[in-house]
């Protein structure tokens, strides 16, 4: 077992996450303790995060979809240390396709490839996309990992993967088609790599503040400063998620849009915050922070890659558009 998968193993357990799984949210105090969790590991080490939120994702998803037998298969193998990740984006050129019994076809951006025990991937079928729960010691796949070569978060392991009539169960097959994508829960789940990346700004603030006191820079007065401002962004980017979390069972008329508007804009306004944030810390700590050997360079390439989530122009269009149509409006 690599070091990686050893953490994400122990990540689980330590949350109490192996015997009680985590599911759906019923109040905004569960969610925000989720949240809490990942927001915390975060602020540590964002590819074990982003690893811990797409296990959190995939359990969630056969816990809210699966046959009961599905969902007990799934505590069952939880319990004997079982580590999950969603593996969604296509491949190019190669789409997952199932053809009756047997699986082809790849998967881009499958974080945790070699390392996971089980991926839930959305493959192609003539209903629709066909969530599929693969035991991946049974369904191996090819892992090309020549691929991920980026300037952070390389820790997560994510490659490409391609499979050549791998053979699918019956009970590998998660509900009927086109259920992946069912919202809420599909755009609200975004919250969650949302907190990942607020915890990151956190970590930052941490990182530059541990080296400025370490340093003995902390106490001149342009140092100060960039602490201050640093902790307004850290303090920024929680308290958006944290309103987030507590808006979420509240704003659910006109069909849920503005809280799914609302986990857009806190999207938006993190991402501002860590983009801000990384110039910051790199003023303050200077050429030392580029150094592969100090913490922060670590950090603040792990964040910049991360922060890379797809669509980012089709937030600002949801955000304007429930603003426009009086579903979002600034309150204290």
């Amino acid at each position: 077992m690599t070091g990686m998968a050893a953490d994400l193993q122990g990540a689980i357990a330590a949350s109490g996450w192996t015997d009680h799984s985590p599911g759906d949210p019923q109040t905004s105090q569960d969610l925000l303790a989720l949240l809490t969790r990942l927001y915390e590991i975060g602020r540590r080490d964002l590819p074990l995060a982003r690893l811990m939120e797409g296990h959190v994702d995939a359990v969630q998803i056969v816990q809210r979809y699966g046959s009961p037998p599905q969902v007990d298969r799934l505590r069952r193998i939880l319990r004997q240390g079982a580590t999950l990740g969603v593996w969604n984006a296509a491949l190019p050129g190669e789409p997952l396709r199932l053809d009756g019994d047997r699986l082809r076809g790849g998967k881009s951006y499958a974080s945790g490839a070699g390392m996971l025990s089980h991926a839930l991937v959305t493959a192609d079928t003539p209903g629709g996309a066909q969530l599929i729960l693969l035991d991946l010691a049974r369904a191996v796949p090819r892992i090309d990992r020549d691929w991920w070569q980026v300037t952070g978060m390389q820790r997560s392991e994510t490659h490409q993967v391609r499979w050549h009539d791998a053979p699918i169960d019956e009970e590998d097959r998660i509900a009927a088609p086109g259920c992946y994508a069912r919202e809420p829960f599909f755009s609200g789940g975004a919250l969650r790599f949302v907190a990942v990346h607020a915890g990151g700004i956190a970590g930052i603030c941490d990182q530059t503040c541990d080296h400025l006191v370490r340093a003995g820079r902390a106490e001149d007065p342009f140092q100060a400063a960039r602490l201050a401002a640093l902790f307004g962004l850290a303090d920024l980017a929680a308290a958006t998620v944290r309103r987030t979390a507590e808006l979420w069972y509240e704003d659910q008329a006109d069909d849920g849009e503005a809280r799914l508007a609302r986990v857009a804009s806190a999207r938006l306004v993190v991402t501002d915050a860590a983009e801000r944030a990384m110039v910051i810390a790199r003023e303050a700590v200077g050429l030392a922070g580029q150094f592969r050997a100090h913490p922060l360079s670590a950090m603040l390439g792990d964040l910049a890659v991360y922060l890379r989530q797809p669509a980012p122009d089709a937030q600002r269009l949801r955000v304007g558009q429930a603003v426009q149509r009086g579903l979002l409006a600034p309150s204290l």
